[in-house]
């Protein structure tokens, strides 16, 4: 997906998202060395990390992606270290002791070729030993083909009005959920104007993400079913592995 016209949206949408900022800092204190952040957006996780002495860096395949990223950072005086590329096919000289993939970062790819090229690559940017640590949703979704409100409301200073309405549509036999956003800004005047984006996900069982990390030289991964280390269980919104580069 080309995140270049989502960018201003998602950055309004998950700015305030913290569930995951402790764990991934913590990872990255306890392994030391450099980080390398997978799908690092406009930044969200890349700056706290930066903030807090980590030497990091961010990939990230949307060039307005990152334009935000900076523009973000900036603001607050800080300078990011960041990459543009597609995980599957990046390259750099530099080796890291901990690759991250925060936010369902690997949901961006939607076949066997594209999961396992990925998951080599990453592979041969860390060290033998090195540490990969990163989350994905679990699959259960609301109700197929209805409009739904996001639950969020934007307003602006010039007095323009937000409202985020979506549809989702499951494709069961490629393990794809196609959201459809419908943007819609009333103006001051009363006007109405309606921007459209779609998100393509591939989502993962557990098993066959531990068998795919398995089969691209990672170790038997330790997996939680919360940021906080809780065990994965049926109500866990969320899967968290960490495993190690053979």
């Amino acid at each position: 997906m080309n995140y270049d016209d989502f960018a201003d949206l998602y950055d309004h949408q998950y700015d305030l998202y913290r569930d995951d900022l402790h764990f991934y800092a913590g990872v990255a204190e306890r392994v030391g060395g450099p980080v390398l952040e997978v799908g690092a957006g406009t930044g969200r996780v890349t700056a706290f990390l930066a903030r807090r002495g980590v030497d990091v860096t961010g990939l990230e395949p949307s060039g307005r992606m990152i334009e935000r990223a900076r523009e973000r950072a900036a603001q607050s005086g800080l300078e990011l270290r960041l990459e543009q590329g597609d995980m599957q096919t990046f390259g750099l000289e530099r080796r890291f002791n901990l690759v991250i993939a925060p936010f369902n970062a690997l949901m961006h790819l939607y076949t066997p070729n594209e999961q396992v090229r990925a998951l080599e690559n990453l592979h041969a940017h860390l060290g033998t030993g090195g540490t990969f640590a990163f989350d994905l949703y679990l699959p259960r979704f609301g109700k197929s083909n209805t409009l739904r409100h996001e639950g969020e409301t934007f307003y602006a200073a010039d007095g323009r009005r937000t409202d985020v309405f979506f549809v989702q549509r499951h494709d069961k036999v490629r393990q794809h959920i196609t959201t459809e956003y419908h943007v819609d800004t009333t103006h001051a005047g009363g006007q109405l104007t309606r921007r459209h984006y779609t998100l393509t996900q591939r989502y993962y069982t557990r098993y066959e993400m531990e068998w795919l990390l398995r089969f691209a030289g990672f170790e038997a991964p330790r997996v939680s079913g919360s940021f906080q280390g809780g065990p994965l269980e049926k109500g866990s919104e969320v899967m968290v592995f960490q495993t190690r580069a053979l």
